[in-house]
């Protein structure tokens, strides 16, 4: 039976294990702080081992700032902080698979390193520009917590958090950004799945800092491609240069190189089958060139139908395809020629020679403009402009469609007024998916004279709850009225599919597919049954100091007072439920599982996920209970150091689990 960590997992420690199974000699000792040792790294011995050639000196092509080292360390530290529950300011907190995180992002990815790692499909980021007003998270690398938050005044002398610019004027206007960026990208990529994919909003600002701090953490190779979004539909006059910015960029990087996006589907519906060829369905497809004769003479020359023996001429800029090529193509009885003298042959172009059902997606994304995402919360908020520059929700759910399955998990850990969480709710009420997100957002307060602090919003947190709010109430009401139509709309870009083999049945390919019930607007059952099945709710988690009193001090520091607070290692404040979630993060299980709790013999036990955890926070647990527990043989159970008071009674714990449920695995706090 152990003890529970109460803190997110050792990066450092892992790494270095990591790194002893692939290079064994560059293992050694070091101390570990509390007076033993622990396994540790030869750096220069690494260095060597990786290199062709002897290594001296420390020249070296890279991006580097002042702070990058410390920004290593920070992301791999341990934090102690958790998460608690909020299912008060929550929406169907019992049923829904969505998350919403107040806190200090940095943090909170530490948290979720365990209970989510590999599984979020797509990251999608739209973090402070450094425009030089924005708000910049004031990292602080050398610091504890206490003496970081005292001598940076993090608070006043109300409590409440103060947050800080980035202004051109500091020295380390680009380190501090960049530092805050590299940390938690760092951190993010261990989240993304292996065939996961990252989009990162940016300005001109910090492109180039961005593009090299994403080449370290992900790869070169990486790199999907860079997105031009065209935010400004009407050209600003207003700017001193003359110039009018009126793009912004999105970066895509993936895990692995070998990923690509889905790309735009491609119109089946230009495909058929007139003359039955055993081939399968193909398409009429344009031969001619794009070159003079004088350029690409290869390409210029007639050609003959084999059958008829009329000759067409060459057009002015050639052909697609070299002599050898076009041949080929009649030979196969690919070319499909006019039936008199005039026109101009073409070829078949089949489904089972694509690659797949893409075509390309553009780099330049010029669709949507921002008036459109403005336009959006306003109508959402009754008219009232809450938020400066929110993102559209059509900008983020076309990189949604590129980078998800019906089914994926999305994170946004700049959350901002949680737009993505409300592209996921469309996208997924437009092609039937189940898309989760996970929404992470810093509580910074609202200007005291905004129209949202006025209108009772406090901090941005509170716009982006109430936004989801609202517009879950707003999808699921266009669903019951329309949502025959919606889906009948939304089904060029989200198609369903069926599966169709090439005549020799050697290939396949999805070709789109609308079942009927889209297209029936009228049936009001159906709508209603897609609007109750649609999942607008989310889990509201605060991130906070840990849930353990610290109780390591050092012999002379004990004094009399602290002899009540030794009776419990837990904060007084804190409920069944932290307790309940803290466990989940420390056993690396997802926060989104229903759970139910119930009384046993006049403890309170706390299943989750029907048996992946059982737990008992209560103190002085009788035998009964622990049977009761053990007998359904979970695959965790956790219990309160309090819950049993002596040496035998931890002792019997151990051996009722023995007996009653061996595979089980034990720990308490």
């Amino acid at each position: 039976m152990d003890k529970l960590r109460m803190e997110s997992p050792d990066m450092v420690q892992g790494n270095v294990e990591k790194l002893a199974a692939l290079f064994p000699n560059c293992v050694t000792e070091g101390p570990d702080g509390h007076g033993g040792l622990k396994k540790a790294i030869d750096f220069n011995k690494l260095r060597q081992m990786l290199s062709g050639d002897v290594l001296e000196g420390d020249e070296a092509y890279e991006f580097t700032w002042v702070g990058k080292k410390a920004a290593m360390v920070e992301a791999n530290k341990p934090t102690r902080q958790t998460l608690r529950p909020c299912p008060e300011e929550s929406k169907n907190w019992d049923t829904t698979e969505n998350l919403y995180i107040e806190g200090d992002n940095l943090q909170v990815l530490k948290l979720l390193q365990e209970s989510y790692l590999g599984k979020v499909k797509m990251i999608y980021i739209d973090p402070p520009y450094n425009t030089g007003h924005d708000f910049i998270y004031n990292d602080h690398f050398e610091m504890d917590r206490d003496e970081y938050e005292q001598q940076t005044s993090m608070f006043d002398e109300d409590g409440n958090r103060n947050f800080t610019e980035n202004t051109d004027s500091n020295p380390r206007f680009h380190s501090d950004w960049c530092s805050m960026m590299y940390s938690r990208l760092m951190l993010a990529r261990n989240l993304l799945a292996e065939d996961g994919i990252m989009f990162i909003s940016i300005g001109e600002e910090e492109i180039e800092s961005l593009y090299s701090i994403c080449d370290e953490v992900f790869g070169k190779s990486r790199h999907i491609g860079t997105f031009i979004w065209k935010r400004r539909q009407m050209v600003d006059s207003r700017s001193k240069s003359g110039v009018s910015e009126d793009h912004e960029y999105m970066l895509c990087f993936a895990k692995e190189s070998c990923q690509r996006i889905r790309g735009a589907n491609t119109d089946m519906s230009k495909y058929a089958n007139p003359d039955n060829d055993a081939r399968g369905l193909w398409m009429s497809a344009d031969m001619t060139g794009l070159a003079t004769a004088s350029q690409r003479p290869n390409l210029h020359y007639n050609i003959v139908n084999p059958e008829t023996g009329i000759e067409y001429e060459c057009p002015p800029l050639g052909w697609r395809y070299d002599r050898k090529r076009m041949n080929e193509l009649i030979r196969n009885k690919e070319i499909i020629w006019p039936t008199g003298k005039e026109g101009r042959p073409r070829r078949k172009k089949f489904v089972k020679d694509l690659q797949n059902q893409y075509t390309g997606f553009s780099t330049v994304l010029q669709t949507v403009f921002n008036t459109q995402g403005t336009r959006e919360l306003k109508m959402l908020f009754d008219g009232e402009d809450f938020f400066d520059f929110p993102k559209p929700t059509d900008l983020l759910k076309m990189m949604i469609q590129q980078g998800t399955d019906s089914d994926s998990l999305v994170l946004d850990f700049f959350s901002g007024s949680a737009t993505t969480a409300h592209a996921v709710m469309q996208l997924n009420a437009e092609d039937g998916g189940h898309r989760k997100f996970i929404m992470v957002q810093l509580p910074e307060a609202c200007d005291e004279k905004s129209e949202a602090y006025k209108a009772g919003y406090k901090t941005i947190c509170d716009i982006g709850k109430e936004r989801i709010r609202r517009a879950g109430v707003k999808i699921q009401q266009d669903l019951k009225e329309n949502g025959g139509e919606i889906r009948h709309l939304a089904k060029n870009q989200n198609p369903l599919k069926k599966t169709i083999a090439s005549a020799d049945g050697q290939m396949q390919f999805d070709v789109p597919t609308i079942p009927p019930r889209w297209s029936k607007a009228d049936e009001s059952d159906d709508n209603q049954k897609m609007a109750d099945a649609l999942d607008t709710g989310f889990r509201v988690f605060k991130l906070d100091d840990s849930n353990m009193r610290d109780v390591y001090f050092a012999p002379d520091d004990y004094t009399q007072d602290m002899l009540s607070m030794m009776e419990s290692n837990i904060k007084p404040d804190r409920t069944a439920l932290d307790l309940l979630f803290g466990c989940l993060l420390e056993w690396g299980l997802p926060l989104s599982m229903p759970y139910r709790s119930e009384t046993i013999d006049g403890c309170t036990v706390h299943t989750y996920n029907d048996g992946d955890l059982i737990a008992c926070f209560d103190e002085n647990i009788p035998r009964s209970v622990v049977e009761a527990i053990a007998r359904r043989q979970p695959l965790r159970a956790v219990f309160r150091d309090a819950g049993f008071t002596t040496s035998p009674e931890k002792i019997n714990l151990t051996e009722i689990f023995k007996l009653l449920a061996p595979d089980t695995r034990i720990k308490v706090i």
